[in-house]
């Protein structure tokens, strides 16, 4: 694996990013740029980010910052959970009557059969 490989040729190198300190900014700023999207929301996105998620440009700044303090492959990871919860959302918070549990007819509605 190219990760081992890369581990045993800088055993004593310490990843700063993946450090409480880091990771707590990452999350920081990954809650900053989420929520300006959630408040942002009735406004044009024009911005694209990774995986096709698109932004408005009043959050190019909380992006920005998301960016520089994050690893991008928690980015991307961010993205894409972020666009299956709104995928998942939008269809619970779909006004089709269809969708969700069916109601079934109960046994109080059936006549009995006249037994002969």
């Amino acid at each position: 694996m190219v990760l081992d490989a890369y581990a045993s040729s800088n055993p004593n190198q310490v990843h700063e990013d993946v450090l409480q300190k880091s990771r707590d900014a990452c999350y920081k700023a990954r809650d900053a740029f989420y929520t300006c999207l959630e408040k942002e929301s009735g406004k044009k996105p024009t911005e694209i980010a990774s995986v096709g998620l698109l932004y408005p440009k009043e959050c190019s700044l909380s992006r920005t910052e998301f960016v520089k303090s994050c690893r991008s492959s928690w980015v991307k990871h961010f993205d894409r959970e972020y666009c299956r919860n709104k995928r998942v959302q939008r269809l619970l918070d779909d006004g089709d009557e269809r969708k969700g549990p069916m109601s079934l007819p109960q046994p109080y509605t059936f006549k009995p059969s006249p037994s002969t």
